[in-house]
């Protein structure tokens, strides 16, 4: 599990890996939270938007889902990763409603709760999502893409 997740924008790749040895720095765009997965999340937010469903997946349910997030540095002894959130997640979350965003909260939240019990992040998870589709709504206006960097 990440200490510290960060999603940003970043114009590309290879701007979103320059972020890996120090994280993005308050030059980039971005919301901040932790103790969570940011693969698995990525993918659960993912999967909701493509199948939409109040039920919370199961583990192979999530573990099988593809595209799964890409690395753009995968992680190394140190255990900081970049990925790119996929292109039609980025697009699903800045088009997302208020009502979408909070069934899929209130969903990743009973998934993280049967997993992680009384060690589940203490972030507000609905909060961290609609600040997410703020930042994928202003990807797609800018051209750019949306990142997670953890460690």
């Amino acid at each position: 599990m990440a200490h510290d997740i960060v999603f940003f924008l970043a114009l590309d790749d290879e701007t979103a890996a320059a972020t890996r040895l120090r994280g993005p720095s308050e030059a980039f765009e971005s919301v901040t939270c932790h103790f969570i997965e940011p693969d698995s999340a990525i993918a659960e937010w993912d999967m909701y938007f493509e199948a939409p469903s109040a039920e919370a997946p199961t583990l192979e349910q999530l573990y099988a889902w593809r595209p799964w997030p890409e690395w753009v540095t995968a992680p190394l002894n140190d255990g900081v990763e970049v990925l790119a959130l996929p292109k039609r997640l980025t697009r699903a979350l800045g088009k997302a409603t208020a009502a979408e965003l909070e069934e899929l909260a209130t969903r990743w939240t009973t998934r993280l709760r049967s997993e992680d019990g009384d060690d589940m992040t203490d972030d507000d998870l609905l909060v961290v999502l609609q600040d997410v589709a703020r930042l994928a709504a202003s990807a797609a206006n800018t051209g750019g893409g949306l990142y997670s960097w953890s460690f």
